[in-house]
């Protein structure tokens, strides 16, 4: 009895928005299934490795972060969020210990923990929004003042940046960026500072490509397509052959071709080339629309969010994935250069689902504390009204 009442709590909140993560998290598995099989042609793949990962770490331990971010109250994370940011850059930090970081493809992302590797990068990701989601609640009516609001702003972000970029790990940097910048706005800062901040950021990448080679190599590939289809083209030249041959309806869940030793990384990366492969261009319509639904019903949920905290985070988390998504999809249809970002919920990796299932359960969270829900307190009395919800906690 108290299971089943533990899991209709769990699972309530917005049947809509469970509904999309419900189909994101299940179909993403079917996905990766088939898009691992292609690593059997390969040699030095662990297939078994990879789908443990991918469903006990990243699905199985992912639906308990998921239970865990809907049912603990928003003012607790509001609370916590200095020190959650900070956990997560210690975390970040530590890629860079030898003996526990871990080198691969180019890059020190990853922490080694033998049974497992997770990427840090992937936390910050939920560090950083709550922390810029508690600085901007707490700043709101300062905002207008730059040494409040954008000079401060821009510091919180620049250091999780500057961290990133030292990895390097420039796809994750832009994305936690740009998930700040429009929780910046959300908040109510001035027009003044969106011209400030684009040539801001026009500079930093400037200063990105001057310093690291493969992003210019990156940007002159997606300017030529065509220009080393043996090399720096390979990729982009692969996906589209793949997303081509699928055509309207797609040649049938677990046919694709490309990804036996054409794709790089089928189940990574180019997982979305597999799926548009396997389901054509109406299965990539519906996909498309799946992002779109989930990133429209959580700006719905943020809009009826009691207090300011819950819905800056709630639009930073929706647009965190649904930003994600489409890039990774725009990459892989060249469309924008590729990024390396991975798709949520349906591309490779443990800590990646596990954190796209908290982020999802901080949403669903908000949504069953929203304007209008009866929310009962240690007294068994309702909550306090959204407005005097708001100064008592800021």
């Amino acid at each position: 009895m108290r299971k089943t009442h533990f899991t209709k709590r769990v699972l309530s909140g917005d049947n809509i928005f469970l509904g999309i993560i419900a189909i994101l998290a299940l179909g993403g598995i079917a996905i990766f299934s088939s898009a691992t099989l292609g690593l059997l042609a390969r040699a030095g793949s662990n297939i078994a490795h990879d789908a443990m990962t991918q469903i006990v770490f990243g699905l199985g331990i992912g639906s308990l972060a998921f239970a865990f971010f809907r049912l603990v109250p928003p003012a607790w994370f509001s609370r916590a969020a200095p020190w959650l940011f900070g956990a997560s850059l210690f975390l970040t930090l530590l890629v860079f210990l030898p003996g526990i970081g871990s080198h691969a493809y180019g890059a020190t992302r990853w922490l080694n923990l033998r049974v497992i590797t997770l990427q840090p990068a992937e936390f910050l990701k939920i560090g950083t929004v709550f922390f810029v989601g508690w600085f901007l609640a707490r700043n709101a009516r300062f905002l207008a003042d730059w040494r409040r609001g954008l000079l401060p702003f821009l510091l919180i972000i620049g250091v999780p940046a500057l961290i990133l970029l030292l990895q390097p790990n420039t796809s994750a940097m832009l994305l936690i960026s740009l998930t700040a910048v429009s929780m910046y706005f959300a908040a109510g800062a001035p027009g003044r500072d969106f011209l400030i901040i684009v040539l801001f950021g026009i500079l930093a990448l400037g200063v990105v490509i001057a310093v690291r080679p493969y992003v210019l190599a990156r940007v002159t590939t997606f300017l030529d397509q065509g220009a080393n289809p043996l090399g720096s083209g390979y990729q982009i030249q692969q996906s589209l052959i793949a997303i081509g041959s699928g055509g309207i309806t797609g040649r049938g869940f677990g046919e694709s071709v490309q990804k036996f030793n054409y794709l790089p990384e089928p189940d990574g990366d180019s997982v979305f080339a597999v799926y548009a492969e396997e389901f054509g261009f109406m299965g990539t319509l519906i996909l498309v629309g799946i992002f779109f639904s989930l990133a429209a019903r959580g700006i719905t949920i943020a809009g009826q969010a009691r207090d300011r905290f819950s819905a800056l985070c709630t639009v930073g988390f929706s647009w965190l994935l649904a930003f994600q998504a489409f890039t990774n999809m725009g990459a892989m249809l060249g469309l924008i250069p590729l990024t390396g970002l991975p798709l949520p919920f349906i591309s490779h990796g443990g800590t990646a689902l596990l954190v796209a299932l908290a982020e999802a359960g901080f949403i669903l969270n908000v949504a069953a504390r929203r304007k209008g829900s009866a929310l009962p307190s240690s007294s068994g009395a309702s909550v306090i009204p959204a407005e005097k919800g708001r100064e008592m906690l800021y």
